[in-house]
């Protein structure tokens, strides 16, 4: 077993250990937590992708592969992806008998320029991001998109802390700069 002690922790869940479930819950919820509420950005939606995320990791704790990837960037996976479901999934029908729901999203939805401009942000971003070296973008997009700190990325990419972090600051700077140089910056 490595160091990380959620691998142990996996490793006991795989095996029907509810003491280990509990322990690996109190010490990863609250993390876990926040990854459903940056992505579905509601309370009681990211409570409920997260109890279904944890019946999928108690269901899945075997399947667990320590070289692969940190316990928690395999745990966070399986949140973001399940968010990621709960947003696609269509909504059952809403009646909206007084317009209240029409008149909400008539009034706070961006109209068609602000989305171009945010699709063309977009592109510019894909952009930049290709022009990165491969580790910087492999770190810039873990930590962001995931949610890993520096030391969870040092630990997630086999890399020392200082290297991690060299990484991650000199790839911010040059998409600074590669989005300052775009045209309409």
């Amino acid at each position: 077993m490595g160091a990380d002690p959620l691998v142990a922790l996996l490793a006991a869940c795989a095996q029907s250990d509810r003491a280990a479930f509990e322990q690996l819950y109190r010490q990863t919820s609250a993390k876990l937590f926040g990854v459903a509420l940056r992505i579905v950005r509601q309370e009681d939606l990211a409570e409920e992708v997260l109890q279904d995320c944890y019946i999928r990791i108690w269901n899945r704790a075997g399947d667990y592969r320590e070289g692969l990837a940190a316990p928690m960037t395999w745990m966070a996976s399986i949140v973001r992806n399940r968010s990621l479901d709960w947003l696609r999934r269509a909504n059952p029908e809403v009646i909206d008998v007084d317009g209240e729901i029409i008149e909400r999203v008539a009034s706070d939805g961006e109209g068609p320029l602000a989305a171009l401009e945010r699709l063309q942000d977009g592109a510019a971003l894909a952009h930049c991001l290709r022009e990165l070296e491969a580790k910087q973008r492999q770190a810039i997009l873990l930590a962001f998109h995931d949610g890993l700190s520096h030391s969870e990325l040092a630990n997630h990419l086999r890399e020392p802390l200082g290297t991690v972090k060299t990484w991650v600051r000199r790839g911010l700077a040059k998409l600074k700069a590669c989005l300052g140089a775009r045209p309409g910056s």
